[in-house]
């Protein structure tokens, strides 16, 4: 094994976003602004609706044709090109699955078990109602990033535990087969409000699935419920503070300071420097007038975007097609390291 497992890999990067659900501020500023980024510093950039994950719990069949739809429309109106990132939904590449299966006998139930998420979403609840999916979820989404050899993966803090497990996955399989094949995936944390959380509780991270839409900002809210939700959201009766270490025991300030941290390019001590001793009357106007000027666009080329679907469709069948590409000659040596037997060739 080589002190530096990735310098034999191209750099590569993988991320990909659930369809499971309207796609909020957090998303944005969590995932798709740096996902733009990425793309522009000219690294080979691969970005995924992953709709076999959103299936992990029951989806209403149109909703889930919609919501990816919605998911493509809005990558392409935050500035993600599909001429030079290549962007497609998961279950048009069966090398996910494929790999999948392979990384399920190569992962351990008590991997598994630790996830975080997977006790979070079954807390108080009967874990033997939960889907095998759901479980296995993790193995998965090794298998979505290490099937295109990525070696970099821009996540939320909230997904860094299932990166570990993607990179005890790569080197597990590297190991029982004698190989250096996988690459072991580093993750990109970066960057203000990588979190986004809740305009309701700022101990809770903004959800699509939270039951209170005052919760969250939606991309395809229009700027007067933009401003009204910023408005109302939860703070504390104390002004801005003039550095960061006054934000301390304040999660909903801080949350607000990230959000406009991010939203702008400054950092979070420089929003409070610029706005120390402000109360929060004068400093929400400021956030919704920003929020309101940069997601404005982007709801506008969404709402034109989802006026032709057939255009999506081609977008994201034509970006399988690339992801294809690379995905199915690596399968294909990943089944021959394991010993299949593959003389009828691919089967994608």
């Amino acid at each position: 094994m080589t002190d530096t497992p990735n310098a034999a890999f191209k750099p590569r990067i993988f991320s990909g976003i659930q369809p499971s659900g309207g796609l909020t501020l957090g998303n944005y500023l969590g995932a798709l602004k740096r996902f733009v980024e990425k793309q522009d510093e000219g690294i080979e950039t691969i970005y995924c609706l992953v709709d076999m994950h959103a299936i992990t719990v029951w989806q209403d069949p149109e909703r889930l044709r919609r919501q990816t739809r919605e998911g493509a429309a809005a990558f392409i109106a935050a500035g993600i090109d599909p001429a030079r990132s290549i962007l497609f939904n998961q279950s048009q590449v069966s090398a996910h699955a494929e790999l999948a299966w392979i990384f399920n006998c190569v992962a351990r139930m008590g991997w598994m078990g630790r996830m975080t998420q997977w006790k979070d979403k079954t807390a108080g609840k009967n874990a033997e109602a939960a889907s095998l999916g759901l479980f296995a979820y993790p193995a998965l989404m090794a298998a979505d990033i290490l099937v295109y050899h990525a070696t970099m993966v821009p996540v939320g803090e909230d997904q860094k535990q299932h990166l570990e497990l993607t990179r005890d996955i790569a080197i597990k399989f590297n190991n029982d087969y004698k190989v250096d094949f996988f690459p072991v995936t580093e993750p990109v944390i970066e960057g203000e409000a990588t979190r986004v959380m809740s305009l309701r509780d700022g101990t809770k991270k903004m959800s699509k699935s939270d039951p209170s839409d005052q919760s969250r900002i939606n991309l395809t809210d229009d700027a007067d419920t933009i401003a009204a939700k910023i408005r109302k959201a939860k703070t504390d009766p104390e002004p801005l503070p003039e550095t960061l270490e006054g934000l301390r025991d304040r999660p909903e300030a801080r949350n607000l300071v990230n959000i406009y941290a991010a939203l702008s390019g400054m950092t979070a001590a420089q929003v409070v420097a610029e706005n120390a001793g402000a109360q929060f009357g004068t400093f929400k106007p400021k956030l919704a007038e920003l929020a309101v000027a940069k997601l404005g666009p982007i709801t506008a080329e969404m709402n034109r975007l989802l006026q032709d679907p057939a255009e999506i469709d081609r977008i994201l069948g034509q970006g399988a097609d690339r992801a294809e590409a690379i995905a199915r000659p690596i399968l294909d040596k990943v089944y021959d390291i394991v010993g299949m037997i593959r003389s009828r060739g691919s089967r994608g």
